[in-house]
């Protein structure tokens, strides 16, 4: 249940991420005197010389396949790639946040969007037990005792 609502939340984040990056901005923004253009124009539109969007779309896609992996697969490895991506997205959303609300007294409707579903997946991954891992975990202990029978 946990995975398929960040999967949820995951495709909402590439959705508007894909919109930031392939649409033009006179279109998503709808005018270039706006609170949006003002965020997307700004000085902190980019990363390491990488616009937030690209970088979104890609983080969130790697996230998005991981995911889909680990219910198809669970294992803790996938799990703690996607737990420090959450954590990592949820740190980078409260930094873009500080800026749109504190720094350029200007919102991006699509960023919020994007913000509040990158911290929502860190309350998902907080708060919802992951029962699909622990029945993975107990069939393996349950194959590996069966295992250890038949060798007697």
């Amino acid at each position: 249940m946990k995975y398929k609502i960040l999967l949820g939340l995951f495709t909402v984040i590439i959705l508007i991420s894909a919109i930031l990056t392939f649409v033009p901005l006179e279109q998503a923004c709808k005018s270039s005197t706006n609170s949006c253009t003002i965020v997307q124009t700004s000085k902190y539109e980019k990363t390491l010389g990488i616009d937030n969007s690209h970088l979104g779309l890609a983080a969130f896609i790697v996230l998005f396949a991981l995911t889909l992996s680990q219910i198809k697969r669970p294992n803790k490895k996938k799990r703690i790639l996607i737990s420090l991506g959450i954590i990592g997205g949820t740190l980078f959303s409260l930094y873009f946040l500080y800026i749109q609300f504190f720094v350029l007294n200007a919102t991006c409707p699509y960023c919020l969007i994007a913000d509040t579903a990158t911290l929502l997946s860190l309350l998902t991954l907080i708060f919802i037990k992951d029962k699909s891992f622990k029945n993975h975990t107990k069939y393996e202990e349950i194959k590996n005792n069966s295992l250890e029978i038949t060798k007697v």
